[in-house]
């Protein structure tokens, strides 16, 4: 194996991986975030200020984490298009 087949997009490469396992699972994760803290602000809460001041701040932390990933997976696709290892689209 080649470090360019190691690296690659493909489906045993590094970045392939990344692309459709690693960071669709981070992806989930963040959104489960934000979903909780919904479900907590509407529905847990009860009234109770303090929970619903929890429930805006997981809503706030998984919109937060789905626009830095969002941001840094831009950032990747852009750097390894300019080095010529993105794959063809």
């Amino acid at each position: 194996m080649t470090f360019a087949q190691f690296v690659g997009s493909g489906s045993t490469g590094i970045i392939g991986l990344l692309n459709t396992v690693v960071v669709p699972v981070i992806f989930a994760l963040a959104f489960l975030v934000f979903i909780y803290g919904v479900v907590k602000y509407l529905f847990i809460s009860g009234g109770e200020e303090t929970k619903r001041t929890e429930g805006r701040n997981f809503m706030l932390w998984g919109i937060i984490g789905m626009v830095v990933l969002f941001s840094v997976w831009g950032l990747v696709s852009i750097l390894l298009s300019t080095l010529g290892i993105a794959p063809a689209a």
